[in-house]
């Protein structure tokens, strides 16, 4: 399992301070080394919106970035936190998307992100994954 917390540790530059940065919204970056994280998050929101923000900062986003850029930074976010191999294994014992998101640890936010980024042959694998353990 991917630990942003420990990834964070390699980061030296970067600071987490624990402030909501603006109403409606949980978390920011100013793309060089500060991240704000709202403190009233969920641990597993925290995990998902760390990530996110780290993405951003690998690529030195400031402000809002266009719809394209925040779809690829989601998608990138999502692949982290949620290895394939860690989907397989969980999605066949869950029984809603709360539930599978619960056991991989992020918000249902990021495993949708995580499913729309599938390949069309990794969906029907995964669900046939799921389908074989509901026999």
């Amino acid at each position: 399992m991917f630990h942003p917390w420990g990834e964070l540790r390699h980061l030296a530059h970067v600071i987490v301070i624990w402030a909501r940065p603006a109403p409606g919204i949980p978390a920011a970056t100013d793309g060089e080394r500060r991240i704000w994280i709202d403190p009233g998050l969920s641990q597993r929101e925290r995990r998902s919106v760390l990530v996110h923000e780290m993405v951003h900062l690998e690529h030195g986003h400031r402000g809002c970035q266009s719809v394209a850029v925040e779809r690829q930074v989601r998608e990138a976010a999502a692949r982290r936190l949620i290895a394939w191999e860690r989907l397989l294994a969980e999605v066949p014992w869950a029984r809603g998307l709360d539930e599978l998101a619960d056991e991989l640890w992020v918000t249902e936010d990021v495993l949708l992100d995580r499913l729309a980024a599938l390949s069309p042959e990794d969906l029907r694998h995964l669900e046939h994954v799921r389908a074989a353990a509901q026999d």
